[in-house]
């Protein structure tokens, strides 16, 4: 052979091995945080139901290490059948399943793959990593200190008067939203619980989260910003979404179901989600797994969608709208809001993220004076929230319910009721 035809023969060699590089992490997998998260499946399989021996531990149920590697061995053979990778797994035992994330070559569409690896015998369903986003944006900064006056929630819901009556103490409230800036000044010591459920992006204080969980809960009389809608309820920051690039905040199904998970195992009886995307099945049963253990959810609702969107569409789930847009939502205050940032900040915000909160907020209050009488249960109290004719919140008529008894404007209420009781 020629030097020639050598040199010829070895170039080629490259250019194949060259190809081969570039293309083998698009087909097969990139490492997590590096591909795209669209670009994955969620495969659920079913767990061996838990059972009680009184005379020794019980074998084959969530714990079981034996059983839970034999599952991912089934799910590894299931994953290369396909040509697919299996990137990592999570119990879920509130579902009674096990969640594994497999990536998908470039080549096929998740939606097909998810089809047909619900098919497979083991698989309980399988399904798209769908994408999520908030439903809120940022305003201008503000460096007053002295921000109450200019809440919304300070004029339109007579807040000082509401907090006269109650102020969330000893209600759950989970915000499952990007990062919090816990030692905020005006969040110092307002958290019972942190969790960062984001692969792969280091935890962080991020806009989205700290404004919703400002507006939630806020301390009040501390000199500083302003006061939430429920200064005395204990937070649950669970961070199933990140803030990308600018001031967009993207959650992923996986990232979600997570934080849904913690959030149903800490006992929260408020759960904020201002956020919307696709349908997502695993969502949604963990969010009906939350209701029927009793914790009301709040979503926001998107106006762009006729039934707001999900999740805010789901049955039972609260709808909260910053506008009477979305048709079917309730809405609350949710334009221009005085709420904390990242850097120990305040700015405005402006959205139907900021109006859940809110509401949020309020059914925390809601829940404490449920709390404090002889019905404990929280069934049935979103519906106790009154709405004026123009589906405003009429937050002083909510808290009046729960209450029991006059809570806003006493006097003027006992004049027009005795005025009316007249004719």
């Amino acid at each position: 052979m020629t030097t020639a035809r050598l040199a010829k023969l070895l170039a080629a060699v490259v250019a194949v091995i060259v190809v081969m590089l570039l293309v083998t992490p698009a087909v097969l997998g990139a490492e997590p945080g590096e591909v795209d998260e669209a670009q994955r499946v969620l495969v659920l399989l079913d767990m061996p139901a838990p059972h009680f021996r009184p005379d020794s531990n019980y074998s084959g149920g969530y714990a079981d290490a034996a059983a839970r590697a034999a599952r991912r061995r089934a799910v590894n053979a299931l994953a290369r059948s396909h040509g697919l990778r299996l990137v990592t797994d999570w119990p879920l035992p509130a579902l009674g399943v096990d969640c594994y994330v497999l990536d998908v070559p470039v080549s096929q569409r998740p939606e097909a793959v998810a089809e047909r690896l619900s098919r497979e015998p083991r698989v309980a369903w399988a399904q798209p990593m769908n994408m999520f986003k908030t439903q809120g944006q940022q305003g201008k900064a503000e460096y007053d200190d002295a921000l109450f006056s200019l809440q919304p929630a300070a004029r339109e819901w007579q807040l000082a008067q509401l907090h006269a009556v109650a102020t969330g103490r000893g209600v759950r409230v989970a915000v499952i939203d990007s990062g919090v800036q816990r030692d905020h000044p005006d969040l110092l010591g307002q958290f019972t619980l942190s969790a960062n459920f984001v692969a792969d992006r280091p935890e962080a204080a991020e806009l989205h989260g700290t404004a919703v969980a400002g507006i939630v809960a806020a301390r009040a009389d501390n000199r500083v910003g302003i006061v939430g809608v429920a200064p005395h309820a204990e937070l649950l920051a669970l961070r199933g979404c990140w803030q990308s690039g600018g001031s967009d905040t993207l959650c992923n199904s996986l990232s979600l179901a997570l934080a849904l998970h913690k959030a149903i195992e800490s006992g929260a009886q408020v759960v904020n989600l201002s956020l919307g995307g696709p349908p997502d099945r695993l969502l949604q049963r963990l969010i009906e797994t939350a209701q029927a253990r009793g914790a009301l959810v709040v979503a926001a609702a998107d106006r762009r969608q006729p039934r707001g969107g999900f999740p805010a569409e789901l049955a039972n789930v609260v709808a909260v709208a910053d506008d009477t847009a979305a048709a079917t939502a309730i809405v609350a205050p949710g334009s221009d809001v005085p709420t904390t940032l990242p850097g120990s900040r305040w700015a405005t915000v402006s959205g139907s993220s900021y109006a859940a909160a809110h509401v949020s907020g309020l059914l925390a209050l809601m829940l404490e004076l449920r709390s404090k009488s002889s019905a404990s249960s929280p069934s049935g109290m979103a519906e106790s929230i009154a709405l004026r004719a123009d589906r405003h919140v009429d937050a002083c008529a909510s808290l009046a319910h729960a209450a029991q008894r006059c809570v806003c404007d006493c006097e003027q209420a006992a004049a027009a009721g005795s005025i009316a009781a007249r004719h």
